[in-house]
């Protein structure tokens, strides 16, 4: 009976077990996200986030006890530096598992583990932005994007239209002028030409 029991051992021996997680923790500190089955995802946030916690005060003390669980020099600079600062307002629950789709080969339920404040898609911060901007439902922002279309397509028409316009009346008095202008010498040149070719016929 395994009564009490509540440690996921994952197959493994306890050594295996911890170097397993280890491993895991080291992957998800250098890529701030990883892919792994769904059990090794639940265990790895009960190992990883009590060593995020310890980051949040930078001791001398909490250096060595994060040490002795990862044994990697990179990690704890990287861990105490710039993981510290970013959840240093953050009361735990540092870590997120989104499941995905089952593994194609045996079929095993796979999830993503990723550090919350490294994601900036779900991030309050990235939210409020869009609120700032938008502040209106979906349906609402389309169909003022397909208002803003014809609007724009009108903008453009206008703007050649009141060009012609502003030059309209310069043009009118052209073409007032022109034809009574033009047509008295044009008539006598024609007949002239008649009368040229006559001549020469002749």
């Amino acid at each position: 009976m395994r009564h009490g029991d509540k440690v996921n051992n994952l197959g493994r021996k306890t050594a295996h077990r911890h170097a397993l997680l280890m491993n895991l923790t080291k992957s998800l500190i250098e890529h701030k996200r990883i892919i792994t089955t769904l059990a090794k995802a639940k265990a790895l946030r009960v190992y990883a986030e009590p060593l995020i916690t310890r980051s949040k005060v930078d001791s001398t003390n909490n250096r060595r006890v994060v040490f002795a669980y990862l044994q990697d020099k990179e990690s704890i600079k990287e861990l105490f530096g710039v993981i510290g600062d970013k959840v240093a307002n953050r009361p735990g629950g540092y870590t997120r598992i989104i499941k995905l789709a089952p593994r194609r080969g045996d079929a095993a339920e796979m999830a993503m583990i990723e550090l919350v404040d490294f994601n900036d898609i779900y991030t309050k911060g990235g939210k409020e932005e869009e609120a700032k901007k938008t502040r209106r439902s979906r349906r609402s922002a389309a169909k003022t994007t397909e208002a803003a279309a014809p609007v724009a397509a009108v903008e453009e028409v206008v703007a050649p239209v009141a060009e012609v316009v502003a030059e309209a009346p310069a043009a009118e008095v052209v073409v007032e002028h022109a034809p009574v202008a033009e047509a008295a010498p044009e008539a006598p040149a024609a007949e002239e030409i008649t009368n040229d070719t006559e001549e020469t016929t002749a």
